[in-house]
């Protein structure tokens, strides 16, 4: 038996003695390594943080101490020190989750892993303990240095260094990656930090009530006591600048301890052990490494192995590797020649270049990416300013993230009708990652935005081509989102109306039934295999269809409404959350045009949905082509409502009514 697996709770690390914890941390990168290979997951992150994991739940005392971590994807060590060391199931349905999770353990606070927001919940949960009489229980944020380009992170740091007693530790894990390399003015000021410094003594409450005193003493002395302690204070802060240049920090009111080793658990714990003992707001910058101990993620130099999928453990290659493009790669061949042709676009990223498909883009123009941090809020309004300044900018997100920066694409750019292009990743279910990483939220957020266009392109044909539209379009802002994944073979239409709505197929019902139109199916975006499955599932039932894709889902175009009109029942299938979402938009065109066809939106109910692969999330919420096939054939027949119209001389179903108690 290993160390490792007589580890159940945290208070089992502090029998252990040093030397045995330096094995314990070796084994559990072992662990790691063969785990995750097996599972895929977020291997890089987890290699780095193990002395920095261990020193925390050695010298505070989790849950009575609360631990957060920013971002939850560097929590794997965590989790196997609170009893949780089946890693066989990560990240898969019914699994360990990829990120914290209540439901998991008592031990798990922060389950959503938007990054920077780890200091604005340490402020309040430190605030609550103060309010109820807990000021002793400590909370500790474990914050990514890439995190800090965020600014949230300092909106949360002003509060928190406002009060001196509150019990804020603040672990700032520096590993000089975010994804990527973390850049930007921050990034230099870390890198300025890193160099030994003296703060044992600084930190203790001996020394800030000596300091106090003599501050005291010298300003009630008049003018000339006064000018003693203003020369003395001058003096002071110059020489310890120049020894240990930590002013971003303090000037904020942040004592800072630091840089030190976090590789090595007796500075970790030492410098920890401080941060405790002063009992107040401490930040304590330890030196990381991404992928530590591992050779093969160490020289992976664009992310060391941030995320893999299942790899050899010996080498870290994959053990599949891709056969068909991803729909990243499709956009990022595209945008590249988009910008080769056309001097006005730049592109933005928030800390994601490569996984957003940016970086073609930036090899060949680097001065025209621009790397703006974990600061979607920051990228969409400087993406307006841009736009003002005769640019097109191309903001490109993951979809989870527009939740961000709603407010700035609604009054920044929308309202001053600019534009710029905001590319989604990962849209609809993603997947693995959980709750906070499905893009399910943007279509119907974007439903309210006036003047913006939307477009879900079906296949890689389709983005390239409205990528391009959306480029064309210089007095509002775009969105073009698209899944996570490969993208699968083109799907051609066999038709293409005036406004820029593609048919994709017109199924009679082979049956003894009037030519009527029965069913409209409008694929939104990636549902359009889905859609045509469940059209040949209709023509199996002698029921008629046509399947359309919109490709630009707003504004809405005016041959949908027509469309619908010729049809008994519309079926808008789409991947994102269906309350307020494309369908429900579609209804209100109809509405207002005098159609009054039912229709029946299909897509993600309003849950937060938990990990599993993308087939497992959509079957768990019925969005399988059986389920929506099962059901249409049921409203066509009047059995379920909404009802489709009743053929001529058929009387109007009536269904199920329910019963009202």
């Amino acid at each position: 038996m290993g160390l490792l697996e007589t580890i159940r709770e945290p208070r089992d690390l502090r029998r252990i003695d040093m030397v045995q914890m330096q094995g314990l941390a070796q084994e559990i990168r072992q662990f790691l390594i063969t785990n995750v290979a097996q599972t895929g997951g977020h291997l890089g992150p987890n290699l780095g943080v193990v002395e920095l994991t261990l020193g925390i739940h050695r010298v505070f005392d989790s849950p009575h101490d609360s631990i957060v971590f920013d971002t939850g994807h560097q929590s794997y060590v965590h989790k196997l020190v609170t009893g949780r060391q089946d890693f066989a199931t990560l990240r898969q349905q019914d699994g360990l989750a990829g990120y914290p999770d209540r439901a998991e353990s008592v031990h798990d606070i922060v389950e959503s892993s938007h990054a920077s927001s780890s200091l604005s919940w340490a402020d309040g949960i430190s605030r609550a303990r103060q309010l109820t009489g807990e000021g002793d229980r400590y909370v500790v944020a474990v914050v990514g240095d890439g995190a800090l380009t965020g600014g949230m992170a300092w909106e949360a740091v002003n509060n928190i260094a406002a009060d001196r007693d509150r019990r804020v530790v603040i672990v700032v894990n520096d590993n000089g990656r975010s994804y990527a390399p973390t850049i930007g003015g921050l990034a230099d000021q870390l890198a300025a930090l890193r160099r030994t410094t003296i703060d044992r003594v600084r930190t203790h409450r001996a020394y800030e009530g000596t300091l106090d005193w003599w501050k005291r003493k010298l300003q009630s002395g008049g003018p000339l006591g006064q000018f003693a302690y203003k020369s003395l204070h001058a003096t002071k802060k110059g020489i310890k600048d120049w020894w240990a240049p930590q002013g971003l920090f303090e000037d904020l009111g942040m004592k800072y301890i630091g840089p030190i080793d976090g590789h090595d658990l007796e500075a970790v714990e030492a410098a920890l052990s401080q941060a405790k003992n002063y009992s107040g707001p401490v930040i304590v910058h330890a030196m990381t490494e991404k992928g530590r101990g591992y050779a093969p993620a160490r020289a992976h130099e664009a992310d060391q192995f941030h995320a893999v999928g299942v790899i050899d453990p010996e080498t870290g290659e994959p053990v599949e590797s891709g056969g068909r493009k991803s729909w990243t790669s499709v956009f990022a061949d595209e945008i590249a020649d988009i910008a080769d042709e056309r001097r006005d676009i730049v592109g933005i990223t928030g800390a994601m270049l490569i996984p957003v498909g940016l970086q073609k883009f930036a090899s060949k123009h680097p001065e025209r990416v621009f790397d703006v941090g974990i600061a979607e809020q920051h990228a969409l309004t400087s993406a307006a300013g841009m736009a003002y300044g005769g640019l097109h900018p191309v903001v490109a997100l993951y979809a989870t993230f527009l939740n961000r920066a709603f407010d700035q694409l609604l009054m920044d750019v929308a309202l001053h009708k600019a534009g710029v292009t905001v590319v989604l990743d990962r849209a609809g279910v993603t997947g693995p990652d959980g709750p906070s990483h499905h893009g399910m939220w943007d279509m119907a957020l974007l439903q309210v935005v006036p003047g913006l266009h939307l477009a879900a392109p079906r296949d890689a044909a389709r983005l390239k081509e409205e990528l391009r539209e959306a480029v064309a379009v210089s007095d509002a802002p775009t969105v073009v989102r698209f899944s996570k994944g490969s993208v699968g073979p083109d799907v051609e239409a066999i038709e293409r109306l005036k406004d820029g709505v593609d048919v994709l197929a017109r199924r009679p019902s082979g049956g003894t039934m009037p030519m009527e139109n029965d069913v409209l199916i409008v694929s939104v975006g990636a549902m359009s295999e889905l859609a045509l499955d469940v059209s040949d599932r209709l023509g199996a039932q002698g029921i008629s269809s046509t399947v359309v894709d919109p490709r630009w889902v707003l504004p809405v175009a005016p041959s949908l409404v027509g469309l619908a009109a010729r049809h008994r029942i519309v079926v808008v299938i789409e991947d994102g959350v269906k309350a307020g979402g494309v369908g429900s938009r579609i209804r209100q065109e109809m509405r207002a045009a005098g159609v009054d066809t039912a229709l029946n939106e299909v897509g993600l109910p309003v849950e937060f949905l938990a990990h599993g692969t993308r087939a497992e999330v959509l079957e768990r919420v019925g969005l399988t082509a059986q389920q929506v096939a099962q059901d249409t054939v049921a409203q066509v027949l009047g059995t379920k409502v909404p009802f489709a119209r009743p053929l001529p001389g058929q009387e109007l179903p009536t269904g199920q009514i329910p019963k009202i108690q």
